[in-house]
């Protein structure tokens, strides 16, 4: 068995390659020496408030150096890490940390109003760490963050009990439905899912000495442009620096592509992390508005995550730099590795095609079967092997998403798929979004795909609303790009040219932006009931 943790990992890395980079945000770098030491200063702070093994610690912070710094500390004593939604407001704050059992906030200043109004009730929580973005002073309640990180006294903290792999990292998850559910990952497993889906130097069973034999030096240059609060952006943040590399921060907290080439070319960065086309297409029409002003020669890699990756928008990529690798992978927060689309040199992949990851199924849901390839059937992805634990006090949705089948424990987070002949699969969306139209059902993103490949669509989202005749009415709320003039029936011919008729949009909605969270992920009641007021509306 094995028994990795980050912090013993980063640990030794900083005592092999004390004087390499290993955070930068902004003009600010620090190296993995300053990082080690400041996280033992945060780590020796939690230990002073009284906290206890695998007591919960949240950052409430926008990217920053101190987002990865502050979860090294609460790693290096045992204590759990609970990434916190910077968009939630007073009750999503309070559901949260009362949810995880929070005993710790560290959070930037211009959440001090906030915090302030809601710190009677979560009594759970002992101490505030504030970090200072300029937007006011430390208040009375909260210790400023570089107080705490440099009370480390020069030596390294240890806590009363030991760590192991079987510590807990938790990922908080809204999912498209529902309050946040806290996945509950062991570190063991977590860094093997990490390190077995990318480009790993180590021998997964050989452990600290196997680390000692592999970090001759920096590792990679990563930029996560996604946020840290949310999977994708940490999942490569923490397989970034458990390889000796670097994790270099934007300061614009709105996502800038501008911003974002500027510093690849600058800072020669080799692996960008995005979330599908949210990022990928505005990426794109930068790299088309001034050709001559960035170099991103240096990406080895870009790699997504989470939403739709056109392969329109990868070929355009590709023109740009046709040796890096664009590497489209189907996870999710609680499932590592269900699939991946791998495209370079002038061949991109299929939007929504993916080859499965070893060993996973789709299933169908009614029966659990596996489903047969070129049945045209849709099933369940279904991911076997090293998987969360569960969600945190729910054991009604551990058990309605982690199933023992034919004696193998899965992971089905509800991702529909069909099965191609060649074993490829064609993913539909999640089966909770799915529509059903006149005793059809209809998946949003497979219609989503299709509109936002047509020229001129910056985005949608699409919809089911009441209908007295359909039961529901499939419904698209349509982005463009500025300057673009399409109707919608060009919409609703397009999609009939492409996919069976039912699944066509009876309506088109236009709108200035579909307002994607930071993630790229997609509200979508919020969606449905801003549709619905407008189909109602004269």
């Amino acid at each position: 068995m094995t028994n990795w943790n980050f912090a013993d990992i980063w640990e030794t890395i900083a005592e092999l390659v004390p004087a390499a980079t290993a955070l930068v945000h902004g003009n600010n770098e620090l190296t993995w020496s300053e990082m080690d030491h400041r996280a033992d200063g945060i780590a020796r702070w939690l230990l002073d408030l009284g906290l206890g093994n695998q007591d919960k610690v949240a950052q409430y912070l926008f990217n920053c150096s101190e987002y990865m710094e502050s979860v090294y500390g609460v790693l290096k004593v045992g204590l759990i890490p609970v990434n916190t939604n910077y968009r939630y407001y007073e009750d999503e704050l309070v559901y949260l940390w009362d949810n995880a059992d929070t005993t710790a906030v560290v959070f930037h200043g211009i959440f001090t109003e906030r915090i302030q109004s809601i710190r009677s009730k979560v009594p759970k929580v002992r101490g505030w760490l504030f970090v200072d973005d300029g937007s006011g002073p430390c208040p009375d309640w909260a210790t400023p963050y570089e107080e705490a990180a440099k009370c480390s006294m020069d030596t390294r903290t240890v806590a009363p009990w030991s760590r192991s792999g079987d510590d807990l990292y938790f990922l908080y998850t809204g999912g498209t439905t529902g309050m946040p559910k806290g996945v509950m990952w062991r570190q063991d497993d977590l860094f093997y899912r990490i390190a077995s889906e990318g480009i790993s130097p180590y021998n997964l069973d050989e452990g600290m000495d196997g680390v000692r034999a592999a970090i001759q030096g920096p590792g990679p240059v990563c930029l996560p442009a996604c946020p840290l609060m949310h999977g994708t952006g940490a999942f490569t943040a923490l397989g970034m620096l458990a390889q000796a590399g670097s994790v270099i921060t934007l300061q614009n907290r709105s996502f800038d592509p501008t911003e974002l080439l500027d510093t690849v070319t600058k800072r020669k960065v080799n692996v960008l992390s995005i979330v599908g086309d949210a990022f990928a297409k505005p990426i794109l029409q930068a790299l088309e508005a001034e050709p001559d002003r960035y170099n991103i020669t240096s990406l080895l890699a870009i790699i997504s995550s989470g939403v739709m990756w056109s392969e329109h928008t990868k070929e355009g990529l590709l023109k740009y730099h046709p040796n890096m690798i664009l590497l489209d992978a189907f996870s999710s927060s609680e499932a590592i590795g269900m699939g991946a689309s791998m495209s370079s040199g002038n061949q991109a992949g299929d939007t929504a095609k993916f080859m499965l990851g070893a060993n996973v199924k789709v299933l169908d849901p009614d029966t659990l079967d596996e489903v047969q390839p070129g049945s045209g059937k849709a099933g369940m992805v279904a991911l076997p092997g090293r998987n969360p634990l569960g969600y945190y006090k729910d054991d009604a949705k551990t058990n309605a998403t982690f199933k023992v089948v034919n004696g193998i424990r899965y992971v089905i987070p509800g991702d529909f798929a069909s099965v191609e002949a060649d074993g490829t699969i064609h993913l539909l969306g999640r089966g909770s979004m799915c529509i059903n139209t006149a005793g059809e059902k209809v998946y949003p993103e497979e219609v989503e795909e299709v509109i936002k490949d047509i020229d001129g669509v910056q985005d949608s989202v699409v919809v089911g609303i009441p209908d007295d005749k359909f039961g529901e009415a499939i419904t698209a709320t349509v982005e463009l790009q500025p300057g673009t003039l399409i109707t919608e029936e060009d919409i609703i011919s397009t999609v009939k040219s492409r996919l069976a008729s039912y699944k066509a949009p009876k309506k088109v909605r236009f709108v200035k932006s579909v307002g994607r969270a930071p993630n790229g992920k997609v509200d979508y009641a919020r969606h449905k009931e801003e549709t619905i007021a407008w189909a109602a509306s004269p």
